[in-house]
């Protein structure tokens, strides 16, 4: 089937497959740097605790320096149409210096800054809290002990400072996303007294004003973690309350939650009380196991609720996954693509037909209309999304991917 008649089918059910395609490129997807590199960064490491994250597998290629990760990243962005963001976390500075974590500064993040400029990109950042030292416990803004609070209060206002000063630079507000690993493997006897520290220790990270125009501020909630089972304090229920009082953003990780839940299903329910959404992307294959994702019906699904709420306009979409038993590069191009493929089905259905019919109470039609619409030629609206940017695709794309592999495999 060609485009044309891929076209005419669409427009048999009032869909415009012009002006999909137009939307769809319009949405960035912010691409997380640590798939490159199995989130071990660019500092000296002084901690054993990698707080519930670990990379799995040792596939040739891994990037071992700011220059290999940027040209990793380069190559990825090179098969994707569109243009995406770049997520860094805190510990991917790009300096000669050793500063420990509460003294880094804007000028250890210049090399991505004008990297970034250079491409017309938009750079998003997270503070790091594990793999430290101070955090070898699963403790830190919410650590009994004071000194160790402050060492990560300092870390977590000095990252918001950096991240307000690369929006600036750049023009484009920087997500700047708070995670902490904080909790107990057994069952604590005092939660409210980790909370209250926790929220006190949010209190004075965002003490201090930035302009919106050049920083946005999101949380991020976990349900457990490796070494935290019993309890984690930056619960779900937590960082919602915490998002509200704040008005900042509530970034909801699709790895972060039961297995059973639907994080469509969180979507409508929580923009309605927080300014803006931050998504986190994965594939839960065994809760947070952050495999690459697939156009699978959580993607699905997920994907089709941004649409059909109007909540691509106050959600950021980053992804978040770290598989290193696959090409890193190839990891990156298959999971953005299905996430474009996933806003594509979304933007491809007859919405406004859909939401009359549930309006009606005609659940019969719904359902009916909703399986026959799953064998519309959704493929061939996206094959020309990417013949348009001259992009391979099927066996053409496994080539490009597999050529690339191969002129990184020698990296030690």
């Amino acid at each position: 089937m060609t485009y044309a008649q891929a076209k005419a089918r669409f427009a048999d059910w009032g869909v415009d497959t012009e002006a999909a395609i137009t939307a769809l490129l319009q949405i960035p997807i912010s691409v997380h740097c640590w798939q490159g590199d199995d989130v071990r960064g660019f500092e000296a490491k002084s901690g054993t605790s990698g707080g519930g994250i670990q990379a799995t597998g040792n596939h040739p290629g891994r990037a071992r320096t700011p220059d290999e990760l940027r040209a990793d990243v380069d190559f990825a962005y090179s098969l994707l149409p569109g243009k995406h963001r770049l997520n860094l976390h805190a510990c991917y500075l790009d300096t000669p210096e050793t500063p420990d974590r509460d003294a880094i500064e804007y000028r250890h993040f210049t090399p991505w800054v004008d990297w970034a400029r250079d491409r017309g990109l938009g750079l998003d950042f997270n503070p790091t809290f594990f793999a430290h030292a101070k955090a070898d416990d699963n403790l830190t803004l919410s650590h009994p002990n004071q000194g160790i609070r402050d060492f990560w209060i300092e870390h977590g206002t000095r990252c918001r400072e950096i991240g307000a000063e690369i929006g600036k630079a750049l023009g484009s507000p920087v997500v700047n996303n708070i995670w902490v690993p904080d909790g107990y493997k057994d069952t604590p006897v005092d939660r409210m007294a980790a909370r209250q520290r926790l929220q006190a220790s949010l209190d004075a990270i965002f003490a201090a004003e930035h302009a919106k125009t050049h920083l946005l501020d999101a949380v991020e909630s976990k349900l457990f973690g490796i070494g935290v089972e019993a309890c984690t304090v930056g619960s779900h229920e937590f960082y919602l309350g915490y998002a509200i009082r704040k008005q900042i953003l509530l970034c909801l990780d699709m790895g972060h939650f039961h297995p059973t839940e639907n994080i469509a299903d969180k979507l409508s329910a929580t923009a309605l009380s927080v300014p803006e959404l931050l998504l986190h992307v994965s594939r839960p294959m065994r809760w947070d196991s952050d495999h690459v994702i697939l156009q699978n019906d959580d993607i699905l699904q997920m994907a089709q609720e941004l649409v059909f709420a109007n909540l691509l306009g106050k959600t950021h979409i980053g992804l978040d996954f770290f598989d290193a038993t696959i090409s890193r590069t190839a990891a990156w191009v298959v999971g953005v693509r299905n996430m474009q493929k996933a806003l594509l089905r979304a933007l491809l259905l007859p919405q406004s037909r859909l939401k009359q019919i549930e309006a009606a109470g005609d659940f019969t039609a719904r359902l009916v209309l909703t399986e026959e619409l799953r064998d519309l030629p959704f493929a061939q609206v996206w094959q020309e999304v990417c013949a348009r940017a001259d992009l391979p695709v099927g066996g053409a794309l496994l080539g490009a991917l597999e050529t690339y592999q191969a002129r990184v495999a020698g990296r030690g």
